[in-house]
């Protein structure tokens, strides 16, 4: 059954096309659609094991972000559903496989805007970049005709409004810095940190 309205249909059209238009693009929105997951995670355990605290709480306000969101995201989609476009319309570019199911809210969506705009409000200025990827990736989900613009558009609000509440509070939370700092402490028996200055 289709539920998409006319509007989220035609704007679906119009950047799903392009791909037909353009197919030399083809492959760079597939990779982004589909890979660009790993060089997150990578960036996140990066992120990680530099061993800076403040990287880490950023990390953990990502991490609690994505969950928040995707807890709200699961009852969205319990009040609204839609299959993927492939599912429900014809001639649709697409370009990846992807099981039938509710694509509504964007899972992947969810994901990019918990973590990049969370590294947005820790890193300011030029860390701007990262909303940008997470946008260019909701792009990409409709380029390859998996998502609706509005699968897009609802789980980045849903992200983002999170990412603002959870930064707010989050790292004056006593407890995440007690637990943090626990583990850092187990961490540095078993790895301990290099000292940087010498005697000569």
């Amino acid at each position: 059954m289709r539920r998409s309205s006319v509007v989220n249909e035609n704007i679906f059209r119009l950047i799903n096309d392009l791909g037909k238009q353009h197919s030399f693009f083809n492959p760079f929105f597939v990779f982004i659609a589909e890979y660009m997951v790993v060089f997150l995670a990578m960036v996140v355990f990066t992120f990680w094991f530099t061993r800076k605290h403040k990287n880490r709480i950023m990390v953990i306000c990502g991490s609690i972000t994505f969950v928040v969101a995707e807890i709200i995201g699961k009852v969205a989609g319990k009040i609204h559903s839609n299959h993927q476009p492939f599912a429900e319309l014809s001639n649709v570019n697409k370009l990846i496989e992807k099981a039938v199911d509710n694509s509504f809210p964007s899972d992947h969506t969810i994901l990019f805007f918990s973590f990049c705009v969370t590294f947005w409000l820790f890193r300011g200025g030029r860390g701007f970049i990262w909303v940008l990827l997470a946008f260019l990736v909701g792009i990409s989900r409709i380029w390859v005709g998996v998502h609706y613009p509005a699968d897009i558009l609802v789980g980045a609000m849903i992200s983002i409004v999170s990412a603002f509440v959870v930064f707010r509070v989050v790292p004056k939370l006593s407890m995440i810095q007690k637990l943090l700092g626990i583990y850092e402490k187990g961490e540095s028996y078993i790895l301990p940190l290099k000292k940087d200055n010498y005697q000569g």
